[in-house]
């Protein structure tokens, strides 16, 4: 039996100790090679820890990070316990690192925001929990960390609490993203120390949730996306058409279209319609690596056989035409950009979203997202770096797609620079026109 998976990421501000949980989660769990225990125990003594391990340098790979003590890019580790495998995105802390931060945060169900017991709720604590909630994670962990700083102080911890729940209803309502399910789930721990992260703490026998007994319990048993897969209306971009070169008779006329379901459940026989253009015909068969399938149902990646010759290509949909996406060439998205040339009105990018890449025009750009108040400011004229706004763009082509808030697969987008190639904004569809 294949045990499902957990994205999550990290986040919080500077020293709030980030790289040191992680550590200690994998340190706690086993999943610490020998080597890499032994490389860590070395560099440790040379940064002087006077025998202590510094659980940090587990994930902060980067010697310009260990030099430094922070983390500058996303580290991304993996690890399993008997019931269920993660992968962790420990994102940076700093605020010129924002984007990496929405990079790592993109893909995860779940976030823990980090917070030193003894500073509180700081700007860029703010920043992270927010851009969780407009990511559309489900579920956010608040982590009030270094309680061993503060005596295990049960008062500081309620202090801290009501600080963060002083603006939490901003989260709340910027995580409908995520639909009825969004969540905010408060735990005291030490990483330094394993309080309340792998096994309940001795010290902070006030702390009594017998739902969310340790972080770790929490991981285990959150729903993670693809837990109801029947709940969400079936999403398959296509990414390759499959036509083998081969004299065989048997597989002269085949013809298949390969992906990966991004939401819902395919089934054989299924009435099913082809996007943009609305062509409709049924599931003749679903092929996988082991064999036919009667059902395929999100994440697998699969090929699917139609009954009726269809002009299919690269970047179209397959859906029921019951539930439908939107098709548009006007839409409106937050975009956080991350290039150091800023994004202005009239600009031209190539868009990327699920398997289709078209030219976008930005028409407007049409407020700021202040991350200090978390409110929208009027209309600058740029986005600059790190900056997340409201934009209105025009593509050369139709996209199908569904409101970020109902799909976070194909409400999500890249914009790229057609000159480098390279990444410079990402997008989260909101409504169209």
């Amino acid at each position: 039996m294949t045990l499902d998976l957990l994205r999550l990421s990290t986040a919080g501000s500077v020293d709030d100790g980030k790289s040191t949980l992680i550590g200690r989660l994998l340190y706690d769990s086993k999943q610490i090679f020998e080597d890499q225990l032994e490389s860590v125990t070395q560099a440790s003594e040379r940064r002087g820890g006077e025998g202590s391990l510094d659980l940090a340098l587990l994930t902060d790979g980067l010697r310009a990070e260990r030099e430094q003590g922070i983390t500058i890019d996303v580290a991304y580790r993996y690890f399993a316990t008997p019931r269920r495998r993660f992968i962790i995105a420990d994102c940076p802390g700093h605020r010129q690192y924002t984007r990496n931060m929405v990079t790592g945060a993109s893909t995860a169900d779940l976030a823990v925001v980090l917070l030193d017991a003894r500073r509180g709720v700081l700007e860029q604590s703010k920043r992270h929990a927010f851009i969780s909630a407009l990511l559309g994670i489900p579920k956010l962990v608040v982590a009030v960390n270094k309680m061993d700083l503060v005596e295990h102080s049960q008062a500081r911890f309620e202090e801290v609490v009501a600080e963060f729940e002083g603006f939490a209803n901003i989260l709340r309502r910027d995580g409908r993203r995520a639909g009825h399910q969004y969540e905010i789930i408060y735990i005291p721990i030490s990483a330094l120390n394993g309080d309340n992260v792998v096994e309940p703490s001795e010290r902070m026998g006030w702390y009594d949730d017998p739902a969310h007994p340790t972080l770790l319990d929490i991981l285990e048993q959150v729903d993670v996306a693809y837990d109801h897969p029947h709940d969400r209306p079936a999403r398959f971009p296509v990414q390759w058409v499959i036509r083998p070169a081969s004299d065989d008779p048997a597989s002269r006329d085949y013809r298949s279209y390969a992906g990966q379901l991004a939401s819902g459940a395919l089934r054989r026989g299924d009435e099913v319609a082809v996007l943009p253009g609305g062509e409709r015909t049924r599931i003749a068969a679903i092929d996988s690596y082991e064999g036919e399938l009667e059902e395929a149902v999100a994440p697998m990646s699969v090929a699917i056989r139609l009954e009726d010759e269809l002009d299919v290509s690269r970047g179209e949909l397959i859906c029921h035409p019951a539930r439908a996406p939107l098709i548009a060439r006007e839409l409106a998205a937050d975009v956080c950009w991350m290039a150091d040339r800023p994004m202005r009105a009239g600009g031209r990018y190539l868009l990327k979203q699920t398997t289709r890449t078209v030219t976008a025009i930005v028409d407007q750009i049409e407020d700021l997202l202040d991350v200090r108040t978390l409110e929208r400011d009027p209309p600058p004229a740029e986005l600059a770096l790190n900056d997340i706004g409201r934009v209105r763009l025009r593509t050369s082509a139709p996209l199908v797609f569904d409101p970020y808030k109902s799909n976070r697969r194909t409400g999500s987008f890249i914009l790229i620079d057609e000159a480098s190639n390279g990444t410079v904004g990402a997008g989260m569809i909101s409504d169209v026109p």
